[in-house]
């Protein structure tokens, strides 16, 4: 089994391994090798390919979203349209400790207008840190062509920055290979993403891309930002 004591050698020779494997082979092998593992769902394409593969792996698979309570309503009806599909005995809705209003009070109104890093890091990556102490590795949707930051992701990895295992089976994807498993298996998807929206965040950070620009140009439209801190 793969835990927080693997040797970085040992992983190292598993993602090489791997990498041309098919996701499903690197879902089963990472069920089989790591003991206390989830998937990180943000409910966007590649994540619900990720959910509909690893549910007919295991369906009592470990599930765990982020809910910055400002994601868009086409996000919650599909978070609910999983559950009714999929069941998702196990999943987590992780929240910010700050309520809006909270944030709002401390830090001002609006501050992903003024500073959308620090609201991320509020919203997203202090939960996030809290929810993934809890396990062994992470499963995420992380696709290599995404964006520069992810070009040399590799199928099984230590995350350094959260100090637990990071599984990226649809890291040698590509959109195309994403959009054709979701039309062939009937895998629900948010509609935004019909809409000029290939990468959905949170309402007042996600705007559509338009024809031939970058798909990560619409989060935080206006700022030198691509990630919102989860991912290196």
């Amino acid at each position: 089994m793969l835990t927080l004591e693997t040797n970085a050698k040992e992983l190292i020779a598993l993602a090489d391994s791997m990498e041309y494997s098919s996701p499903q082979e690197i879902l089963k092998v990472a069920v089989q090798k790591v003991a206390n593992l989830t998937l990180a769902c943000s409910f966007g394409a590649e994540d619900m390919v990720l959910l509909d593969m690893l549910t007919q792996i295991d369906p009592n698979a470990n599930v765990f979203y982020l809910d910055t309570d400002v994601l868009f309503p086409e996000t919650y009806a599909l978070r609910d349209w999983a559950v009714e599909k999929y069941g998702l005995p196990n999943l987590r809705r992780v929240s910010p400790k700050l309520t809006l209003e909270e944030q709002s009070n401390q830090f001002g109104d609006a501050l992903w207008t003024r500073d959308p890093n620090a609201c991320c890091n509020i919203r997203k990556v202090t939960p996030l840190t809290k929810v993934l102490s809890m396990y062994d590795g992470w499963i995420t949707g992380i696709r290599r062509d995404q964006a520069p930051t992810r070009a040399n992701s590799q199928v099984f990895e230590w995350d350094a920055k959260f100090g637990l295992i990071k599984v990226n089976p649809l890291a040698t994807w590509t959109s195309h290979q994403v959009w054709d498993y979701i039309r062939q298996n009937e895998v629900p998807y948010n509609p935004l993403h019909d809409h000029g929206y290939p990468s959905i965040g949170c309402t007042h950070c996600t705007r559509p891309v338009n024809e031939g620009e970058d798909p990560r140009s619409g989060r935080w439209a206006g700022f030198q930002k691509t990630e919102c801190g989860l991912h290196k």
